[in-house]
């Protein structure tokens, strides 16, 4: 039998294998992706202003798809991610800087913690150690310069990072407005809000999102509900109509 590219009995399975999760490492890295100073890479595809939500979706299910593949198949992956990148490079005849698929790799890894405390309860120091190992082995099959070797060295270079590489920029207002056409009001507000509590406050500092978070006595309702099992309708109506299935999907494939 071929062996898992991420053990079973990960944390990391534990995280990635819940949908409202996930929506929150997505929520996370919409907040990062309209700061980022490379977000014109993803503005030359013309992927990102037309659909935020799909951009930001492959994220997210190609680290799902590694994640829960046996390891040969999550090897593949990581390759066609590096392949596709080439190809953008190409056409536009420059290089995507390392710090930039550093920042993405960073934020997942962090969003992964912020997002599972905010739900679940504290990660020990011990599985955010193993989830910076299984992300760091992803970057390392990418062949990315600058990779931390520890999890401490990773907690440095990330807030390094933050503060080097994020700006409020017209990108950042354009994308935000784009969150709103596509999600729609309320689920537009519910993202900001989520955002509130999830983001480091250097990120939150940087966003159109105020600073008014009045959504923890909601967040403890839902985890009380998710106790019970009964949370079905709230997740349900936070989940974007296009991408109700694929991330019920995600859940499913734990």
């Amino acid at each position: 039998m071929e062996s898992l590219f991420v053990n079973k009995n990960s944390i990391v399975r534990a995280i990635w294998g819940k949908a409202d999760t996930v929506l929150f490492i997505f929520a996370g890295a919409a907040a990062e992706f309209a700061l980022n100073k490379a977000v014109d890479w993803l503005y030359y595809t013309g992927r990102l202003p037309k659909d935020p939500l799909g951009r930001l979706f492959s994220t997210v299910e190609y680290s799902h798809q590694i994640i829960f593949s046996e390891k040969e198949a999550a090897l593949q992956a990581i390759d066609k991610i590096t392949a596709i990148h080439k190809g953008v490079e190409k056409k536009r005849g420059a290089e995507i800087p390392d710090w930039a698929y550093l920042d993405v790799l960073f934020l997942l890894i962090d969003y992964s913690i912020r997002s599972f405390e905010l739900l679940e309860r504290k990660l020990t120091e011990t599985e955010k150690v193993e989830i910076f190992h299984v992300f760091n082995r992803v970057g390392k099959r990418m062949q990315l310069a600058g990779l931390p070797s520890s999890y401490q060295e990773y907690c440095a270079t990330r807030k390094e990072h933050l503060r080097q590489n994020l700006i409020s920029s017209e990108f950042t207002i354009d994308l935000y407005r784009q969150y709103k056409h596509h999600l729609g009001t309320t689920r537009y507000i519910i993202l900001k809000q989520v955002q509130l509590i999830l983001v480091p406050h250097y990120v939150k500092k940087l966003l159109p999102v105020g600073n008014m978070a009045w959504i923890k006595p909601f967040l403890q309702l839902y985890k009380m509900l998710r106790l019970f099992k009964i949370e079905g309708f709230f997740k349900n109506a936070l989940l974007p109509d296009t991408y109700k299935e694929q991330i019920r999907g995600l859940e499913a494939k734990r």
